[in-house]
């Protein structure tokens, strides 16, 4: 994965034909990846730690995820649109962000593609994605 991967260029290139975003359903589908996945982290006890990471509502959450996955599959351009680049490391440190967080997170992504029924080779190429993002907003170090 490059740097630019991870900092919010599109991997939709990678695709063998069409792009993720017309895989995982358009924005219809990425909107329901979306919402089950934080349907998913308000509701599964095994990810508090993530959930804490998060205020009280997870509304605005909801939404930038969904403009930035729109655009990072190689979609509409939603999250530069309103916030320009997406600079995710820069906009993720004031959240305390360790393994446990970062393996919540991707473990959250895999159930709610699982439960929206995402072929496996696709949810393989998500998650290879997702934790390399994960793993790159990390800001602090230990077992948790």
């Amino acid at each position: 994965m490059t740097q630019d991967n991870i900092s919010g260029a599109s991997i939709a290139q990678d695709a063998p034909t069409g792009s993720l975003f017309d895989e995982m359903g358009g924005e219809a589908g990425i909107r329901a990846l979306v919402d089950r996945f934080y349907d998913l982290m308000d509701l599964e006890p095994d990810l508090q730690a993530l959930r804490a990471t998060h205020g009280p509502s997870l509304d605005q959450a909801r939404d930038r995820l969904f403009w930035f996955l729109c655009g990072y599959t190689g979609g509409p351009n939603h999250y530069i649109e309103r916030f320009g680049h997406p600079r995710l490391r820069a906009r993720h440190l004031p959240f305390s962000i360790g393994r446990a967080e970062r393996d919540q997170w991707v473990v959250c992504m895999g159930r709610a593609m699982q439960d929206q029924g995402f072929p496996e080779p696709l949810m393989d190429k998500m998650l290879e994605s997702f934790y390399g993002i994960a793993d790159w907003m990390r800001n602090r170090e230990g077992k948790s």
